[in-house]
């Protein structure tokens, strides 16, 4: 009788073994299957679709790189290969968002893979940096779009400012109708009055722009500098970040950030514009005058 219960114990130890081993063995699959992101728990194929860095974005636009970000060599034919773009095209827009879900998305994935031309380069400018950020002017806080973009310098290539956008400086150079800016001007035999009359133009401050050539432009970027050197102007933090790219032939797009779960998150574009080329040369005085 004992000896049939210790033959029993083992074989209960011996099962009790075979469940812990299965045990951890199921949690070990799961955790390969599994990482924790922040405060967000999502499978590896989340982080395998999640377009991580804009460089691995125009890696996934040009086709260079494999779902698992490993690069292909360009001798490879899947590098740059147009029919596989239409596949992973797709996957980099923003898919909530019906502009960018589309028949238009749609058109645009078909233009851009009917030419062995149509692809992103770090280098190639064009496109733009829009930061969001937070400063302190005079004492208050205000918000100031910086736009960056990409210049080469000797054998490499460096971010630097190409224009700000402040309402606070806007404000001071309104765009005023043609009949009143015609109130406002020098008579053109005013150099034969040694130009006594010159005092017009300061008269009125808000409005002495009008008295400047027509091919004047404020460069608020200029204003900018004057004010962080003055030590009125001073940084306080980055708030949001996106991307303009006007690369493509008669075509814009922003991209944004998405931090989501799921497969549709990271960079991924959030607006998409048909914009022939002499429209976007007007769109791009304001990111680079």
């Amino acid at each position: 009788m004992v000896s049939g219960c210790k033959y029993s114990c083992w074989i209960f130890k011996g099962i009790l073994l075979v469940v812990v081993l299965l045990t951890i063995s199921q949690s070990q699959k799961l955790y390969a299957q599994s990482r924790s992101l922040g405060d967000v728990d999502m499978d590896e194929t989340s982080l395998y679709a999640m377009t991580k860095q804009m460089s691995q974005f125009f890696s996934r636009f040009n086709n260079e790189e494999d779902q698992f970000g490993k690069k292909y060599n360009p001798k490879n034919p899947e590098y740059r290969n147009n029919e596989k773009r239409k596949i992973i095209l797709p996957l980099l827009f923003d898919a909530s968002n019906p502009r960018t879900a589309g028949t238009l998305r749609d058109y645009f994935i078909e233009d851009l893979t009917s030419s062995d031309s149509n692809f992103l380069t770090f280098t190639g400018g064009r496109w733009y940096a829009e930061v969001s950020s937070t400063f302190v002017f005079k004492g208050k806080e205000v918000q100031i779009l910086l736009i960056l973009a990409v210049e080469r310098e000797n054998l490499g290539s460096k971010w630097v400012l190409t224009n700000i956008y402040y309402p606070g400086f806007s404000k001071l150079f309104p765009t005023g109708e043609v009949a009143e800016r015609e109130k406002h001007f020098l008579h053109p035999m005013s150099h034969e009055l040694d130009f006594m009359n010159i005092y017009k133009a300061f008269k009125q401050p808000e409005v002495i722009e009008y008295y400047a050539s027509s091919k004047y432009r404020p460069d608020y970027l200029s204003l900018f500098f004057y004010e962080v050197k003055q030590g009125n102007m001073k940084f306080k933090s980055v708030d949001t970040l996106k991307f303009h790219i006007f690369q493509i032939d008669d075509w814009y797009f922003e991209v944004s950030w998405f931090n989501r779960p799921g497969n549709n998150s990271g960079w991924l574009i959030s607006n998409l514009m048909y914009v022939n080329e002499k429209e976007k040369e007007n769109l791009l005085m304001f990111y680079q005058p």
